[in-house]
């Protein structure tokens, strides 16, 4: 080896800062940790993938499909709604809460006044619809009229979450835990971090105390940032979405990784990866929604053998 050193110190010194970098890339993006989740997601059983979402088992049926009518704006944030059966988005560059089909079409679009930076939408058991200005740090939560134009902020209470000098790089995802009753929360990066917070009913002019807020694990989940989160009711899981590691990973109720999917080219169906995913949803039937920026919509559902598999 010495020998090879003296005899070729340039190449060798080339081979060691390419290998050097190859591992510092591995631990960037977490492929090592993907790989040991991969190859222990093998042993888990048919019981136990029926008791859980089981993300291996879907596939993309709608692809960058457009939202028609938003090509300026930056969708952020997706939400089902049980009592429409309706989703809900919002946009961050020109704030506006966008309700759509689950085929993807844009139904009507409400100016959200008195909004920075929403981008994060999730709609409560009671039909209230909460926001997350990302920004200000602050969540609001509203019932929205059928023929509501807009919604005046400024004139609505708010939770300040604090984190208030995050920036960019504040909460982006939210979800409601309808059996906990509660709202999960999550940080994008530097650093990440998922929250529960317990919801109350916000009367005119409260602000809640940002000690409510109550930091959960995320040491196991090998992602780079947090752009959106889900719950599947039926489970009680929790699908986070990360843009930047491409991926979906679902977490049972203690915080453990149960099962993911990558949403690069070739994986579950996609033709093409997605870039920027900034939002996912799912619904009662256990179908997912995902929305990127600048405006694509997607759907995944189970294949027909993994559902019937699931039912039984």
């Amino acid at each position: 080896m010495f020998k090879v050193f003296k005899l070729y110190p340039k190449l060798c010194l080339l081979g060691i800062a390419a290998i050097s970098l190859l591992i510092g890339l591995v631990r960037y993006w977490h492929w090592d940790d993907r790989l040991l989740f991969l190859w222990q997601e093998q042993g888990v059983s048919l019981q136990q993938q029926a008791d859980s979402v089981w993300l291996p088992g879907y596939r993309a049926v709608i692809q960058a499909k457009p939202l028609a009518g938003l090509q300026e704006s930056e969708t952020s944030g997706l939400s089902w709604s049980p009592l429409s059966n309706t989703l809900f988005t919002v946009t961050g560059k020109i704030p506006k809460l966008v309700e759509l089909s689950l085929d993807g079409d844009v139904l009507r679009v409400v100016e959200l006044r008195g909004f920075s930076d929403p981008e994060g939408v999730e709609v409560l058991s009671d039909g209230r619809i909460a926001i997350i200005d990302e920004r200000r740090s602050q969540l609001t939560a509203f019932y929205l009229p059928l023929d509501a134009e807009f919604i005046d902020g400024d004139a609505l209470p708010a939770i300040h979450l604090g984190f208030s000098d995050a920036g960019n790089k504040g909460f982006e995802g939210i979800a409601w835990d309808a059996r906990n009753q509660r709202m999960l929360l999550a940080k994008e990066r530097s650093p990440f971090g998922l929250f529960s917070l317990p919801f109350p009913e916000l009367e005119e002019g409260a602000v809640p105390a940002i000690q409510s807020l109550q930091e959960l694990s995320s040491n196991q989940i090998f992602m780079r940032d947090f752009s959106s989160l889900t719950i599947d009711q039926r489970t009680g899981h929790l699908l986070v979405l990360s843009d930047e590691s491409r991926m979906l990973l679902e977490l049972d109720e203690l915080g453990n990784p149960v099962s993911f999917i990558s949403l690069a080219m070739g994986f579950n169906g996609l033709a093409r990866s997605i870039n920027q995913a900034e939002g996912v949803a799912m619904d009662g039937q256990g179908t997912i929604y995902i929305v990127s920026e600048p405006n694509l919509f997607y759907v995944f559902k189970k294949a027909a053998s993994e559902q019937k598999t699931a039912e039984q």
